[in-house]
């Protein structure tokens, strides 16, 4: 008998749903192919783009970052005064506030063995570990460099949690907090980063090297780095005892891990004796993250010690951190001034057209850190000299406070300037009439581009009501805005 297989026509609904059916997996297969090629290709090439990677994780933050400062029993007792000028702690109960220790050779007078420091203006004291197994060979040296050095796997081992970057320097190093995490914020912490500076003095980088970053100026190490370099830290010291500085040595590590410096110019190693004026007013388009050997410089503002003359600057930052020594200069038509504002610090009007170009470089304020032949003043960015007359240069007016107002977003900031007096000759159009200069702006708050490739902005002199205040504003510049006497 022979058996009939019965078929049946599917009906319209049915063969709608088995099109669709089909359609969806070729869709997701397509979808799955190109995933797959997208990580196949981030494999090959090593790195994804920072977009990607930043958006996974939350803003960098003070609380992301450990610090490790370096000092000794007997300096510490004065240097601590610097270090409580920035050290934040937390306002609320709840918040975390800034996490690190001091490294200290042993206890000082007034340590605690219970309570440490107790003392919430400080960060905590750490009693370095003993190095007299390390030698040390450099002549005439100090071999506390080797437990200095030893403060970065030291600092690493107090194994704090959440720990983005590790940031390292010296008891008189003043760090300005936010803008430290604002310039970290635009390297992925996840990747092997070492972020500082060099020496401002040519001979002191070729002497020292010029991948290396200043101790003094501090510098930084993404954690994953820092957690590799603590591990053979110690094997990296034995080899290098002729070296004289702790960074040397800590730069030394990182070379054979294969890591180089990355140079961030708003750390500040200073080296340099005297007047920083010309060294303020001339900073870079980058946020002021340090300034080193504080008990070297003269105090920055006029008739205050030095001390209080740095807290006056953070006074400034407290206001708005990421414009302190930003440079903005614009011109008065009407006497052909030229006028140079460095944000939060000072302004100086000069009674005569300049070029931008010709105001940009470095007054030579200062005075060289190390007696010596030309290249001891030899110099790692273009200077110029003050005219000789004092009656000839600009007349220079000091902050003398900065207030704020308005919301988070849109905070208008306005700061005054007082002139500093000196002893010359007036003429009737002379910016030496002018007793104050009042400068209006908005809060900066640099996003990840501006960062990256930052700009310098522009400012204009306003209307004013009288003849002894001068009025400006500072705004970001146009599009094709240039900056000269219009």
């Amino acid at each position: 008998m022979q058996l009939l297989h019965s078929t049946s026509k599917p009906n319209s609904s049915s063969t709608r749903f088995i099109r669709f059916i089909v359609f969806s997996s070729s869709i997701l297969t397509l979808y799955l192919l190109v995933l797959l090629f997208l990580v196949a290709s981030s494999k090959l090439t090593g790195v994804t783009s920072w977009e990607s990677s930043a958006s996974q994780h939350s803003p960098t933050t003070l609380e992301h970052i450990v610090f490790g400062i370096a000092s000794n029993k007997k300096s510490w007792q004065k240097r601590k005064e610097y270090v409580k000028l920035w050290w934040k702690r937390p306002h609320q109960q709840h918040q975390m506030g800034m996490r690190g220790c001091v490294f200290l050779e042993a206890p000082p007078d007034d340590f605690n063995v219970t309570s440490g420091n107790d003392n919430s203006t400080l960060p905590p004291i750490c009693i370095s570990q003993d190095t007299s197994r390390f030698r040390y060979t450099f002549k005439n040296g100090l071999r506390s460099a080797i437990r200095v050095a030893r403060v970065v796997s030291e600092t690493v081992a107090l194994n704090h949690s959440d720990v983005r970057w590790f940031v390292f320097g010296d008891d008189d190093t003043v760090f300005f907090p936010e803008n430290l995490a604002k310039t970290l914020s635009k390297y992925d912490h996840g990747l092997w980063y070492y972020i500082g500076s060099n020496s401002e003095i040519y001979e002191q980088n070729r002497l020292f090297g010029f991948d290396m970053a200043y101790g003094g100026a501090g510098f930084a190490i993404s954690y994953p780095l820092a957690k590799v370099l603590a591990k053979v830290f110690d094997s990296c010291i034995e080899r290098y005892p002729h070296l004289y500085g702790s960074d040397s040595r800590i730069s030394s590590c990182l070379a054979e891990l294969g890591v180089t410096l990355t140079r961030e110019p708003g750390f500040h190693q200073l080296d340099f004796h005297g007047n920083m004026f010309g060294i303020l007013t001339s900073h870079p388009t980058t946020p002021l993250v340090s300034l080193h050997h504080m008990d070297h410089i003269d105090a920055i503002f006029p008739n205050m010690t030095t001390q209080d003359s740095v807290n006056h600057l953070l006074e400034a930052a407290k206001i708005d951190s990421q414009r302190v020594l930003q440079k903005t200069v614009c011109y008065d038509r009407w006497f052909s001034w030229t006028i140079s504002i460095s944000w939060g610090y000072a302004v100086e009007v000069y009674g005569n057209h300049m070029l931008l170009p010709d105001v940009l470089p470095v007054q030579t304020t200062f005075r060289q850190w190390s007696k010596g032949d030309v290249l001891a003043a030899t110099y790692v960015f273009n200077t110029r000299r003050p005219h000789p007359d004092p009656c000839r240069r600009a007349t220079v007016f000091f902050l003398d406070r900065a207030s704020s107002e308005g919301s988070d977003n849109q905070q208008l900031v306005t700061s005054h300037y007082k002139k500093m007096f000196v002893n010359c000759s007036q003429d009737m159009g002379s910016p030496r009439r002018l007793e104050e200069i009042k400068v209006v702006s908005h809060k900066l708050d640099l996003s990840d581009k501006q960062l990256r490739a930052p700009r310098r902005q522009c400012c204009e002199v306003l209307p004013s009501s009288g003849n002894k205040v001068m009025e400006i504003a500072i705004r970001e510049c146009g599009e094709d805005e240039l900056i000269h006497m219009k």
